[in-house]
């Protein structure tokens, strides 16, 4: 596995086009792979997320079964003439030192749904996505532990844990006629360790739904006392 950070270049026409398009940054993002073994395989998929930092930078980062070529991604929205266009780590590393009890800072963006149905007479059910911090708060905790984590409490008994950038996505899918909804928003947080092959299995694979679309991929820092 590998972890791939590349610098957006938000002032370029095309950079903004897949900057305002899930669908496009996914497509993008798979053709820094050259066959469909490369991206996604039955132990892991190729995850993407979008985050800006402190400097306002725009940064895509990538977890992927093997090392991207974003030659194309430069072009089209990065800095051609820069020698730091992107970066791509090996990630096993991070992966194999996990460990149960083991704290760590995360992020995440999500799409955290639920299902129902919006008429009771209509057999299928729908998803509906949670809007409220309180919603997707309790989304995230109970689906923390059958992934193998917790989130962490503070000293006061409330979560470590901040939810940000609450957005709702339209765009086309495949000239489909009808547009894709999505609900997204980015945790960050603190959590314990509990079981390390589940966790793996996260973070890897991705939790949620919308998973092609920039959500679903946590990835983990080390935790600051």
């Amino acid at each position: 596995m590998y972890l791939t950070r590349f610098r957006v270049n938000a002032a370029r026409r095309d950079a903004r086009k897949l900057l305002a398009s899930p669908q496009a940054m996914h497509a993008a993002v798979l053709a820094g792979f050259p066959r469909p073994e490369d991206h996604t395989r039955e132990d892991a998929r190729t995850l993407w997320r979008l985050d800006q930092n402190r400097n306002q930078q725009v940064l895509l980062y990538v977890v992927s079964p093997t090392a991207p070529d974003l030659t194309h991604l430069v072009e089209q929205a990065g800095w051609p003439t820069s020698a730091e266009s992107w970066e791509t780590r090996p990630y096993d590393r991070l992966l194999d030192s996990l460990d149960k009890g083991q704290r760590w800072s995360f992020r995440l963006t999500a799409n955290p749904v639920r299902n129902g149905r919006r008429n009771k007479d209509r057999p299928s059910t729908q998803r509906f996505g949670h809007v409220t911090p309180a919603q997707q708060t309790e989304w995230l905790t109970t689906r923390a532990q059958r992934n193998g984590f917790n989130v962490v409490r503070q000293t006061d008994g409330e979560l470590n844990l901040v939810t940000y950038n609450h957005q709702v996505h339209r765009f086309a899918r495949n000239q489909g006629p009808k547009p894709v909804t999505l609900a997204t928003v980015t945790y960050d947080g603190v959590l314990e360790v509990e079981d390390p092959t589940l966790l793996r299995a996260v973070l890897t694979r991705g939790i949620g739904h919308a998973r092609a679309y920039g959500c679903g991929l946590m990835t983990l820092a080390p935790a600051t006392p």
